[in-house]
């Protein structure tokens, strides 16, 4: 029985995710930094698919804690999937931002994804099998004020992604990644941030469960960049069409905008 490797799957995206894998018939190891959080999803997904559960205490924003998971994959003969979810947002000017925060988004977006990816890659392409998904946003495509940190490491989760999977096609490798980028979806990731759920009209949020299944489906079919909800495919289509002065202006506007509301 092959396994998957969730990060962030204490809850949200990271639980639906376990859940669908283990119905899938996948054994789950399951990151992150709570461990009664873990243990309580651990004991479901036994009780409820009969597969193995592991759970596993990390913090991907330090090197102790991406190596521990490093060192997993090093030792999993059998891992088939891992899903980069863990992440967090912070709301803010970047320039009045707590300058910790910022450098620790950096380090779980972009340093512990790298790490993860490179550790699974090392497996999967002598294995001729595999797949990861990196869980990025709609974000990745604007340049907006309050999210310089989240959009920019985001972006570079798509593009990371777009050229693994341009290096493995060339190798003729048949593992699979993707870059997963949901819109405004029901979990805990912006009530950690504080931030209003009322302020997004209710049309635009998508269920974590919609997000995940649209990702699988899209693995299967190996797409690479998987935006999720008809009305977020529409709106990243209308942003790649706009030039680059615009965006920028749009960017500014959304800075006025912060700034009048302080």
């Amino acid at each position: 029985m092959s396994t998957a490797i969730i990060t962030g799957a204490s809850a949200g995206l990271g639980v639906t995710f376990a859940r669908k894998l283990a119905q899938a018939g996948h054994n789950i190891v399951l990151v992150a930094r709570r461990r009664d959080r873990l243990d309580d999803v651990a004991a479901s997904i036994i009780r409820d698919y009969h597969v193995r559960a592991e759970p596993l205490v990390a913090d991907l924003a330090t090197d102790d804690g991406a190596a521990t998971v490093v060192n997993l994959i090093n030792s999993l003969p059998d891992l088939e999937l891992l899903v980069n979810n863990a992440g967090f947002g912070a709301k803010g000017l970047f320039f009045e931002a707590d300058i910790a925060v910022q450098d620790q988004m950096h380090r779980l977006h972009v340093m512990a994804t790298m790490r993860l990816c490179h550790a699974a890659l090392r497996k999967m392409v002598p294995q001729k099998k595999g797949a990861i998904v990196n869980v990025s946003s709609v974000a990745a495509f604007t340049a907006m004020a309050g999210s310089v940190s989240y959009g920019s490491t985001k972006a570079w989760m798509n593009a990371f992604t777009e050229a693994l999977a341009a290096e493995l096609r060339g190798v003729g490798s048949p593992v699979k990644v993707q870059a997963l980028c949901p819109g405004f979806t029901i979990t805990e990731f912006h009530d950690t941030m504080g931030m209003d759920r009322a302020l997004v009209p209710r049309w635009l949020w998508l269920t974590a469960e919609s997000v995940v299944d649209t990702s699988l489906r899209a693995l299967d079919g190996g797409k690479v960049i998987v935006v999720t909800g008809w009305q977020y495919r529409t709106l990243v289509g209308a942003l790649r069409l706009l030039p680059g002065p615009l965006l920028r202006r749009l960017g500014r506007a959304s800075a006025r905008r912060m700034k009048r509301l302080k």
